[in-house]
């Protein structure tokens, strides 16, 4: 063997002989001076602690940490010296296990290099007056760089770990408190001349997290665990942490942190993102306040999130920014679910500056969110809802799409779409109540083009229409109206004054000022706007989800409000009726409508109209005072279909009228007048007239004049006044002259039943008297000769039989 060998080898082993000496000699050092070792624990921890250590035991472990001295310590328990008025120990563990320099413990230091705390408990507490047991730890005056330790004690720590180690800090004065279990953590430290830095492992579960616990925890019950690098630099006081993929929960985050220790108070700083993750599982990270306003929607497919937390350890609330993004994905709100969703999201505690951190002050940013909402297309720039205890809502709004993508959004209550489309652009603003819009601010356009659509309430159906509604103010202007029903076009300009303040709080006093124009409308197509439409129930189609409350209140709305409508008509048909040059005011509300200041051209004269239509169950009430001048009487009963009368018709007249009605009736949805249920007055004046063909005269001349020829009596002029009610039609005293005969009638003439006429009729043929201009020669030379007094009276069978009025001189 070589010399040099030789050498080595002898080296080496002295070196060994001297370390097993040194070992042994720890041994028998710790071994006999078993008392002096525990109380140089005890006095190093008790120069650094005001208050009570106990140490329950201490064994030696000497081939566990070779060639350190490893000593288990039993039973440690840390409290302060109030610890007899609130019962919170600061430190109580199991066990205790430090490995210890065995030469600088036998030169009577104590050199840490690795600690294992297990089954033990740490209590930071602070009580509502401020006080906490932290006070324990002795405050001394700060080391200066480079300056030696005034003890024995080196701080270094090589390696940790931790198994089942609860830690708890909670400020009962500000309403904080962190509660984490160390189910296992382990790692290594190394001490640069600035602080220390350590890589560990860590598996804990975060019970309580609460920056202020009255609006509940962060991360509850979640468990954290990934390896984490962590660092402090003592000159600026800074602690870092971060992880490439620390799970929380189910869900890899990347975590970084900065806590600030130098500054009062101390700050943290906690940056977290995931690249894939579910909404509800974020929300579950969140504290309750949160967590309750974020669970009122859903994200079906995961979502990429970035999240800020920072704050104070002294002060309240934390600071929160947390940011996603969503692509084509399906959200799920109170309003309903929007399909093919994707936007940019912010949600912060800080809107303004100048408040404190709080949910009032809370903010949910949504940018660029496009999305189909029960197949409607739509882009809202950028949207918000400010103030999470009493939400608003503001964004702007745009859609373009075929209006028929609307249907399934009304339901089967409003209207129904078949064809146009629909161009939307909204500024809106309002409250939210249970996550629906309320009340709102609005300011844009909604146009409608090339619209076919069914109105439903009015059961009125529309084609070729265009409608444009502008909100400016709380008003809304209702501009470019055209509406085409079959054969009629209706163009309409509208003002509804106050109309957001309305919608919502009181719709029955909203008024639309309407101003309509038509070159050519047949009434016909709108009878539902007089009569309500069809009153068969209609099917309500369910709608999922919900509309966010603005389809059922305009449905509301449409029913409820009012109408002040000023017509002005080149041609209005209705039925066989023609009218010319009419102008008109309707005023309607949910179940009446005012008729004033009609006035037209007809049957080469003239009507004024005044009266209403109330809407009914069953039947609708109309109640009409007419004014009519000069009209051909033929054309005029022929246009009314003969107002209901089957024995008095359109062909049974001629000549000019001119009359007065007060009347009441039964309007059927149809707008037709409901038999026998005319009530009222009429008074009557025709000129030039003939009765052709009338049967009631016909019969009675073949009992008095069967040689005159009464089919065609021509009429000069003719007065009279009738009292209409139902089928009873009562007759005033009248004089009717003709060229055939003359009479005069009074009494009941029944359609059906119920007639009883008296009838003085000259017998002298009247022919040559139309040649007589002077009434008082005309009214002597009237009952010249004989005069019959006949009754015309109908049986129990409804018919009529004619005989001598026996009392009629009387």
């Amino acid at each position: 063997m070589p010399r040099t060998l030789k050498i080595i080898l002898k080296v080496i082993a002295g070196i060994a002989v001297i370390v097993i000496l040194l070992f042994f000699g720890a041994l028998w050092y710790v071994n006999s001076h078993k008392n002096q070792v525990l109380k140089l624990v005890n006095t190093q921890l008790n120069q650094s602690l005001d208050g009570t250590v106990i140490i329950g035991d201490m064994k030696p472990d000497f081939f566990h940490r070779f060639p350190d001295i490893s000593l288990g310590l039993k039973n440690v328990l840390i409290r302060d010296k109030r610890f007899a008025q609130h019962h919170r120990t600061l430190l109580d563990a199991k066990d205790l296990s430090i490995s210890v320099n065995a030469w600088a413990l036998m030169t009577g230091s104590l050199k840490i290099n690795y600690i294992d705390i297990s089954n033990a408990a740490v209590d930071l507490y602070t009580d509502s007056t401020g006080y906490s047991n932290q006070s324990v730890f002795k405050k001394g005056p700060k080391k200066k760089k480079g300056e030696g330790s005034t003890n024995n004690y080196d701080s270094q720590l090589g390696r940790f770990s931790l198994t089942n180690v609860n830690f708890i800090v909670e400020d009962q004065h500000k309403n904080k408190r962190f509660d984490f279990i160390a189910n296992k953590l382990n790692g290594s430290m190394t001490n640069p001349d600035t602080g220390w830095h350590a890589n560990f492992h860590m598996d804990i579960t975060a019970k309580s997290m609460a920056f202020n616990t009255k609006h509940g925890s962060f991360i509850k019950n979640k468990v954290l665990e990934g390896d984490l690098e962590a660092g402090y630099n003592e000159d600026s006081g800074r602690m870092w942490v971060r992880s490439a993929s620390l799970d929380i929960g189910d869900d890899p985050f990347e975590v970084s942190a900065v806590f600030e220790t130098l500054k009062k108070p101390s700050s943290f700083t906690i940056h977290l993102a995931a690249k894939q993750v579910l909404w509800r599982r974020v929300s579950d990270l969140l504290s309750a306040n949160i967590k309750e306003k974020l669970d009122q929607f859903n994200i079906t497919q995961p979502i990429g999130v970035t999240g800020i937390i920072s704050g104070s350890f002294e002060s309240g609330d934390p600071f929160l920014y947390v940011t996603t993004t969503v692509k084509d994905n399906t959200v799920i709100t109170p309003g309903g679910t929007i399909e093919h969703c994707s936007f940019g999201g912010v949600f912060t505690n800080l809107y303004e500056k100048d408040k404190p951190l709080s949910d009032d002050n809370s903010v949910i940013r949504l940018i660029n969110l496009r999305g189909s909402y029960r197949n409607m297309p739509f882009v809202i720039d950028t949207g918000s809802i400010i103030n999470l205890v009493k939400p608003i809502a503001t964004g702007n709004f745009r859609a373009d799409f075929p209006l028929t993508d609307m249907n399934d959004i009304l339901g089967t209550d409003v209207a129904r779409f078949s064809a146009g489309t629909a161009h939307m652009r909204l500024n809106y603003k309002g409250d939210i109540v249970n996550y629906q819009l309320n009340k709102p601010i609005i300011s844009g356009s909604i146009i409608f083009k090339n619209a076919g659509f069914r109105y439903i309430p009015e059961n009125i159906k529309l084609t070729n229409s265009s409608i444009s509604l502008y909100f400016k103010g709380n008003d809304l202007l209702l501009k470019n109206i055209r509406l085409q029903s079959g054969r009629s076009v209706v163009n309409m300009e509208g003002k509804v004054s106050n109309f957001l303040n309305l919608y919502y709080s009181a719709p029955e006093k909203i008024l639309v000022d309407w101003q309509i124009s038509s070159p050519q409308l047949f009434l016909g197509e709108f009878l539902g706007v007089l009569t309500g439409g069809d009153k068969q129930e209609t099917k309500k189609v369910e709608r999922r989800g919900n509309s966010g409350n603005i389809i059922d209140q305009l449905s509301t709305v449409l029913e409820k409000s009012r109408s002040d409508l000023h017509l002005n008509v080149a041609q209005a048909h209705y039925f066989k009726f023609l009218a010319t040059d009419v102008h008109a005011e309707l005023l309607t509300s949910e179940d009446h409508v005012e008729i004033k200041n009609v006035g037209l051209k007809h049957a080469g004269g003239f009507l004024r109209l005044n009266g209403s239509v109330t809407k009914g169950e069953k039947t609708n009430r109309l109640s009409l005072n007419t004014v009519i001048s000069h009209v051909d009487v033929h054309e005029f009963f022929e246009a009314f279909n003969n107002f209901g009368l089957k024995d008095f018709t359109a062909d049974n007249l001629k000549g000019f009228l001119s009359a007065k009605t007060q009347i009441t009736a039964g309007l059927t949805d149809q707008a037709t007048l409901e038999p026998n249920s005319i009530n009222g007055t009429l008074d009557l004046n025709l000129q030039n007239g003939a009765l052709i063909n009338f049967n009631p005269i016909g019969t009675i001349g073949k009992f008095a004049f069967p040689f005159r020829d009464l089919k065609n009596i021509q009429v000069r002029e003719l007065n009279a006044r009738f009292d209409v009610h139902g089928d009873q039609i009562t007759i005033y005293p009248l004089k009717f002259s003709s060229s055939v005969i003359n009479m005069d009638v009074a009494g009941v003439y029944g359609l059906h039943n119920g007639t009883d006429l008296t009838l003085d009729i000259p017998l002298r043929n009247p022919k040559k008297d139309t040649t007589i201009t002077d009434d008082e020669k005309l009214l002597k030379k009237r009952y010249k000769g004989i005069v019959l007094h006949i009754r015309a009276k109908a049986d129990s069978t409804g018919k009529i039989k004619v005989g001598f009025n026996k009392e009629g001189k009387k």
